[in-house]
């Protein structure tokens, strides 16, 4: 029997600890704050993709009442960014994304703010627009960036100054020459998709204030508020210690949230009008394209195999569309490079992956990381193998599939723990799917129904020193306070840590009291809330906070009881003797120190303490790639029906088989998948930035920008299954992304299919399907 049997708290669907709030309407966020003597910011934003700034009238906004400041490019000298130092937080001379902020106005209310934003008039120069990464990378294409040699990079990002690439990272392993002599098969094929948004339901808001003592203290709707301290300290050359940044609940992130971009602005707001506290929040269409997006991509993908459908060799290369500045895109494409094969064993290997600026808005963060657009990619090219072959294209991927005992692209040996077992997920795909019953099928004289499936991996990339830590204290009645640096986000994380720390303190949950609100001056570190990585580390972090707690437990409960810690346990409120229950003392008569009858007092209150950095992370070797730490599978269908008459179709079913190591809690997890499949069903299958010659967004609200919607959904079908990560808290693994990762390579998969074309750009609109097949150009950028 495993020891996973006898858990009484993991492994149960329990509620979120902030379900009341949320569902009751008392949930705050950071734009629903607001106070007596609140200054509010709005911005002026571009209204061309690239173009010179020649002059700003501020005379008419000055005329409003109630204007405090106006701020221009010329009042911050400073460029932001994570990776390259390319961003003026407000742009100076130069534009060079549509809606790129170029003024903020700073004014008593948000309608003086507006009003005077409006009255602005800005005179510009429009220049050469560089529309996609295929523009990007002709020879003679204007530069994005002509300083690009002076800006400073960090550490693994490879700028070619003199080029619109802002970074490039090969991945070489094997032997090419003998690759390509072994195959008896080649194809090739590619891809491509256009920058697009997050759409959370919460916009981007920050407040900033400069207190009389030097402290400045931003609230801000961010995943990574600890990354908001340590880059605002290093943008304005301040000491980490003066900077306080809050974040309470955040009303969904998919990533872009971990982006800095309105913090600086509601700084240098507040330092403009002598550190009073000024707020600015996004309006949708502002959070659609001044504020960072889903990356974009260009790919092209040659396989070769034996005429068994053995793969022998790949040659790849990725054209990230990163928009006008670097920000995340070098990384997210660093991490699509590291597992840039997809989840198959492909020993001979070259891929060069390289980040493109373009005129577009430009990329942060986007649930997935890289892979979602790289599986697209990969899938696809999988499809046409398996149609060359005259192979079924599951059996080719399950032969191709990586097992234990393989290498990464990366090099990295691939075990039973560090790897999921995809080979399991694709047989209970193949049940679930009805796979061989039928793939495609007439159903009357217009209509066609079809399947299509795909494979995912994904390894967790963060930074090498990403850490997290958690506290664990007491309350008299014995009950338990949790504090960590996870940002709620929606993802019920906090409630899964809690279910953690009831387990090992052998307590019901109701027990437990979460703190939701960062506040870096007292909250423990978490790195950042990205990566499918709040429950591994903060998980990790908790477990050894409780150990910690238990520790000083049994020392203070064994000088009580007269008896050897070693003899003692915890559970239900109590520290009991192992042989002999009975004998106990209440976790509320020690936890704050015991006092004996004659008024004597030992011990304390009692703190516990846990920190977790991920073990074996290595810079990524930019010219061969090499990475860590581990990679999560999933297998996914999606089963379609399409009306050839006028090419509308409807998904019926979607289908994810994820190895979850071990699922904490079913119902959490189920939903966090589920919305996941969802959202990369709306990526697949509607969701696009379209832009016009001149590199406008034609549809930055969302009245243009259609999501998926109540009513349009397919049947969902989750089933998980649980090979544990040995390292992971109670062996679970990363699951909150990899409901996205195959979903629109699944669903071009079964269009595909249906419509007898192969469709490999996305989104696959009704049109798009009819262009493509009756060979009508696409007349869209």
């Amino acid at each position: 029997m495993s020891h996973m049997d006898h858990l009484e708290v993991v492994g149960k669907s329990i509620l979120k600890k902030e379900s009341p709030d949320k569902a009751t309407g008392r949930a705050k966020y950071t734009g629903d704050y607001t106070e007596s003597g609140l200054l509010h910011a709005a911005m002026v934003t571009s209204s061309y993709a690239h173009a010179n700034i020649l002059n700003i009238d501020t005379s008419a906004a000055w005329q409003v009442k109630g204007v405090r400041t106006i701020l221009t490019g010329e009042d911050s000298h400073v460029l932001t960014g994570e990776e390259i130092r390319d961003r003026p937080i407000i742009a100076k001379d130069r534009v060079r994304f549509f809606g790129e902020t170029v003024a903020v106005v700073v004014a008593d209310t948000e309608a003086a703010a507006k009003q005077a934003a409006y009255s602005m008039i800005v005179q510009y120069e429009p220049l050469q627009v560089v529309n996609s990464p295929t523009q990007a990378i002709r020879k003679g294409a204007p530069l994005v960036h002509p300083n690009l040699g002076q800006y400073k990079a960090a550490d693994g990002v490879n700028p070619i100054p003199g080029t619109n690439v802002a970074s490039l990272i090969k991945i070489r392993k094997g032997q090419m020459e003998k690759g390509w002599s072994d195959s008896e098969v080649v194809i090739e094929n590619t891809v491509s998709f256009a920058p697009s948004d997050h759409a959370a339901m919460e916009t981007r808001s920050a407040v900033a204030e400069i207190r009389p003592d030097g402290h400045i203290v931003i609230e801000t709707s961010s995943q990574a508020p600890f990354a908001v301290k340590k880059y605002m300290g290093l943008y304005f050359n301040i000491e980490p210690g003066w900077i306080i940044v809050k974040t309470p609940f955040v009303g969904g992130g998919y990533g872009g949230k971990a982006a800095i971009q309105l913090e600086p602005i509601a700084y240098l707001a507040s330092k403009a009008v002598g550190g009073r506290k000024v707020k600015i929040i996004n309006t949708r269409e502002e959070d659609m394209v001044t504020s960072p997006g889903h990356i974009g991509l260009e790919a092209r993908v040659k396989l070769g195999s034996t005429s068994k459908g053995e793969i022998t060799a790949a040659e790849i290369i990725y054209w990230f569309d990163g928009g006008a500045y670097n920000d995340k895109s070098s990384d997210v494409a660093r991490a699509a490079a590291a597992d840039c094969t997809g989840p198959y064993a492909i020993n001979n290997l070259y891929c060069d992956c390289m980040t493109i600026y373009t005129n577009h808005p430009y990329a942060s963060a986007y649930r997935g990381y890289g892979h979602a657009e790289l599986t697209f990619a990969i899938e696809r090219a999988m499809d046409a193998l398996a149609e060359k072959l005259g192979m079924d294209p599951l059996e080719l991927r399950t032969m191709n599939i990586v097992t234990p005992g393989d290498t990464s692209p990366t090099r990295n040996m691939l075990n039973s723990s560090n790897l999921g077992d995809l080979r399991e997920c694709m047989r209970r795909l193949r049940n679930l799917s009805g796979w061989d019953e039928w793939k495609v099928k007439q159903v009357d004289a217009n209509k066609v129904r079809s399947k299509g499936i795909s494979c995912g991996w994904k390894n967790s990339s963060m930074d090498p020193n990403a850490s997290s830590g958690a506290i664990v204290s007491f309350n008299p009645d014995g009950s338990l306070n949790l504090e960590c640096g996870v940002v709620e986000i929606g993802t019920g994380t906090k409630t899964v840590l809690a279910q953690i720390l009831a387990e090992r303190m052998k307590l019901d949950p109701s027990q437990i009291h979460v703190k939701f609100t960062i506040d870096t001056a007292i909250t423990p570190e978490h790195w950042k809330t990205v990566a499918s990585r709040g429950t591994f580390m903060g998980g990790r972090a908790v477990l050894k906070a409780a150990d910690d707690a238990i520790r000083q437990l049994l020392d203070i409960a064994g000088c009580v009881l007269r008896v050897d810690p070693e003899d003692l346990e915890v559970g239900w409120g109590k520290v009991f003797v192992r042989s002999d229950p009975a004998v106990h003392v209440d976790f509320k008569d020690i936890c704050y120190g015991y006092t004996y009858p004659n008024g004597n007092s030992i011990g304390g209150q009692i703190i516990g303490r846990g920190h977790y950095i991920q073990r074996q992370m290595t810079y990524l070797n930019p010219e061969t790639g090499e990475v860590g730490p581990e990679w999560n599978v999933s297998a996914q269908a999606v089963e379609i029906e399409l009306d050839i008459s006028d090419y509308n179709y409807k998904i019926l079913k979607a289908i994810s088989v994820i190895d979850a190591g071990k699922v904490l809690n079913p119902k959490g997890a189920e939903g966090q998948v589920m919305g996941a499949m969802s959202m990369g069903l709306s990526f697949g299958n509607r969701e696009t930035f379209i832009f016009n010659d001149q590199g406008i967004v034609l549809n930055p609200t969302l009245r243009d920008y259609p999501l998926i919607r109540y009513g349009e959904n397919p049947e969902y079908i989750v089933k998980f299954i649980e090979n544990p990560c040995l390292e992971a808290p109670f062996g679970a693994r990363a699951l909150g992304e990899h409901g996205l990762i195959g979903m629109p390579a699944a669903l071009a998969s079964a269009l595909s299919r249906a419509a007898g074309v192969h469709l490999n750009h996305l989104p696959l609109f009704p049109e798009r399907i009819w262009r493509t097949k009756m060979r009508v150009p696409y007349d869209t950028v």
